[in-house]
């Protein structure tokens, strides 16, 4: 399962990015459960009955009325816990997998999406981890989930930048107002389906106006230090940066061969006392795999 970043600026709970960071689950049918968890922030993964894979798995048997079985999971983690890169999502889109293999439901790829997304609440950053690449989606007023893929052009690349912090997303839910007005509402529409156009015909002009926002950004701004300065950063081959999801991660969008432009988010983070770690992520452009393995 990719990792993933949701937002990408103005897309709020619309638009996600695939990356190369992964959550990689080994699983079998088991006398017992047993979860045994390593990589990257291991030690916050829990390995009991409450493990959000397991958990999730166990949401579809009731959903579908069937019963899980015991299984061995070895969770092997590359992907940053709590540092708005999807975490939670690759954990629920396991645990679906899981449970559509273990019990034999066959499942689409559109209906693993579908479930997922109900379980997450919002459609984003799971249609990203199914999909891969930069998904548009939405729940219609039945609850199904509609998504549609675009590539990212051959001209963009992506970096992340993730600071030593981290930021609980219920945290930066609770940071946004309960209403929004007429023209910072208008104001993103018109930059979300800019960004749309853009990464679908590759428009560079089109940045960094395509990434400004007045529905998250400017609420989260406290919680994530330095974030003003790099929502205003310019230089040569920088296209924009972007909080990841609810952040405090950021993603930054440059031309190709442009990879230094990355460090000044870097440096901007160590002058508010905050080192960072700059991931060169590529797009995932398959979503999560399945492998049966002899």
């Amino acid at each position: 399962m990719p990792a993933s970043s949701a937002n990408l600026g103005p897309g709020f709970d619309a638009l996600g990015l695939a990356l190369s960071p992964y959550l990689l689950c080994r699983f079998r049918r088991a006398s017992t459960l047993a979860i045994r968890a390593t990589g990257r922030d291991a030690d916050q993964i829990s390995t009991g009955a409450d493990n959000l894979i397991w958990q999730t798995a166990l949401t579809v048997a009731e959903h579908t009325a069937e019963s899980m079985p015991p299984i061995e999971l070895e969770i092997e983690n590359e992907i940053p816990l709590g540092k708005g890169l999807g975490s939670s999502a690759a954990a629920l889109t396991a645990g679906v997998i899981i449970a559509d293999a273990i019990l034999g439901l066959n499942w689409k790829t559109h209906r693993i999406l579908d479930e997922a997304a109900r379980i997450e609440g919002h459609p984003d950053n799971v249609a990203a981890c199914v999909l891969g690449s930069i998904v548009a989606s939405a729940m219609d007023s039945s609850g199904m989930t509609r998504a549609v893929r675009l590539e990212l052009p051959p001209s963009f690349e992506v970096a992340i930048v993730v600071p030593d912090f981290p930021l609980p997303t219920s945290k930066a839910r609770a940071a946004l107002p309960d209403s929004y007005s007429k023209a910072d509402a208008v104001f993103n529409v018109q930059r979300s389906t800019l960004l749309i156009a853009a990464l679908a015909t590759g428009t560079i002009t089109a940045f960094p106006a395509a990434l400004e926002d007045r529905l998250h950004q400017p609420y989260r701004q406290h919680l994530v230090p330095g974030l003003e300065e790099i929502l205003k950063l310019r230089a040569p081959g920088l296209m924009g940066c972007c909080l990841s999801g609810a952040g405090p991660s950021i993603l930054v969008f440059y031309e190709k061969g442009h990879r230094s432009v990355v460090r000044h988010v870097q440096q901007i983070f160590a002058a508010h006392g905050h080192q960072a770690e700059i991931f060169d992520s590529e797009v995932d452009r398959q979503g999560y795999r399945l492998i049966e393995e002899a």
